[in-house]
């Protein structure tokens, strides 16, 4: 503790000394971002022009050839591919799904889980038990689940401030749902949508099915659709529910990490990833969901390099693919940067969409965490105060076994799950002020990582 203490006074004393013309190139870089930023118009293209972008479709490779040739036209030092094979999973025709309440036949929305399975092309009809937990599931007979819709039904918890808390609370039921509703026999499996809002757009994401276990289909309700099934329930248990999708896993898929590099000049074997997901869920235009991310990371190399900072250590921007249903791009950057023998020093993700930015969570040692909250009074002003403890992100979370200190990237959080894994998830939905205050954030931080490492 004792040399804790001296090492942090002795960085205190330095960080003070050279705060002024940290403060004045942090300044610049905010007002590069705010007066002449790309990232907006880059993500209106990506989103508009390109769209959808699960992994294995062409929509991916579009964005994968697009991204490239945006980091070769800002002429970073060097612009690369890194293949790497993904998942291929298919949505097909539209999903179909009603309630059958006596003589009465009710649409609701629903999309198929990514990763789900058919239900074949009669579709599934069949009685409904509603949960709200996994526990509660578990405590039923066999027989009382046997050939039946399990409907899980638990919601965020509103009174949740942070709502990727109240997200964390609720997803297994879609990430596991299946799997526990297939081992009492259940014949399908429907899943609330993760938003606390109440609207008609299902919110989908991935699932996954575990080995010796019966996969049978499963799919996202919209928040409207589940209060209506729930209500209906109550007043008449005996109804039915039909649903039909067309889903199907193909064979792998070739893809690409595309990645834009700084070269360091004075330690380029030190490494700093700034980066995003570029691949989004079939439905959406992924504007927040990481669209955001990708662009406002591709913005951090650009501002770096218009504003004349060349960096210390090897600055890259990295559009992983296939965080969505896999996480395959994130694990291969892992593994090449391990082989390759690279020291990543630290890595920041953007992937909490294009909100007002708040801070920075950190995942490291206490030491370098101690003296990430020395440039708390540099990043202040700008009003990123919550800096502390925290998740890095998905994509670059397997750095972490190489001993990289991970950075994620925190806008606000009220509104991300109102768009979160749906048609709604539009570029209109993205306040440019917004988006490139956050890049702006990023190029601050990196700034500093540049210049005093960890």
């Amino acid at each position: 503790m004792r040399k804790l203490i001296t090492l942090l006074l002795s960085l205190t004393v330095s960080y003070g000394c050279a705060q002024t013309a940290d403060s004045v190139a942090i300044r610049k870089i905010y007002d590069e971002a705010l007066t002449h930023g790309k990232s907006y118009e880059w993500l209106r293209y990506l989103t508009k022009q390109i769209g959808p972008r699960l992994s294995g479709s062409a929509g991916a490779q579009k964005a994968v050839d697009w991204t490239k040739w945006i980091m070769e036209q800002q002429g970073f030092d060097r612009v690369f591919l890194q293949e790497v094979m993904v998942p291929h999973w298919v949505r097909g025709a539209k999903e179909e799904a009603y309630i059958q309440n006596g003589k009465q036949k009710i649409t609701v929305p629903i999309a198929a889980l990514g990763g789900s399975v058919a239900t074949g092309p009669k579709g599934i009809n069949a009685g409904v038990i509603e949960v709200k937990s996994f526990a509660e599931l578990r405590a039923m007979s066999p027989d009382k689940v046997k050939g039946k819709i399990v409907f899980y039904n638990r919601p965020m918890d509103p009174t949740k401030i942070n709502t990727f808390e109240a997200y964390g609370g609720a997803v297994e039921q879609r990430a596991n749902g299946a799997t526990e509703a297939a081992k009492l026999g259940a014949v399908g499996a429907i899943v609330r949508s993760m938003t606390n809002i109440h609207d008609d757009f299902p919110h989908v994401g991935g699932m996954r099915y575990a080995t010796g276990v019966a996969l049978i289909p499963t799919a996202a309700i919209s928040t409207n659709g589940a209060d209506l099934l729930s209500k209906l329930l109550q007043e008449n248990p005996s109804l039915t529910f039909y649903f039909k999708q067309n889903c199907e896993t193909l064979p792998d898929a070739k893809s690409y990490n595309v990645v834009g590099e700084m070269k360091g000049t004075e330690k380029p074997d030190e490494i700093i990833v700034v980066g995003g997901h570029l691949d989004s869920w079939d439905l959406a235009e992924g504007a927040h969901d990481d669209g955001a991310g990708c662009v406002q990371s591709i913005e951090v190399l650009r501002i770096l390099k218009t504003l004349g900072i060349r960096p210390k250590r090897t600055i890259r921007a990295v559009m992983f693919m296939n965080e969505e249903n896999g996480l395959k791009g994130g694990v291969q950057y892992a593994d090449l940067a391990k082989k390759n023998n690279e020291n990543h020093i630290a890595a920041v993700e953007s992937d909490n969409g294009g909100f007002t930015p708040r801070g920075f969570g950190i995942v490291g040692s206490p030491l370098q965490r101690a003296k990430v909250m020395l440039w708390k009074p540099l990043l202040a002003p700008y009003g990123l105060l919550e800096i502390g403890p925290g998740g890095g992100g998905a994509d670059i979370g397997p750095l972490a076994q190489l001993g990289t200190v991970l950075f994620g990237f925190k806008p606000d959080s009220q509104r991300y799950f109102d768009y979160h894994h749906t048609a709604a998830d539009k570029f209109e939905t993205v306040s440019q002020r917004e988006l490139e205050l956050g890049a702006a954030s990023m190029a601050a931080l990196v700034y500093l990582l540049d210049q005093y490492g960890l």
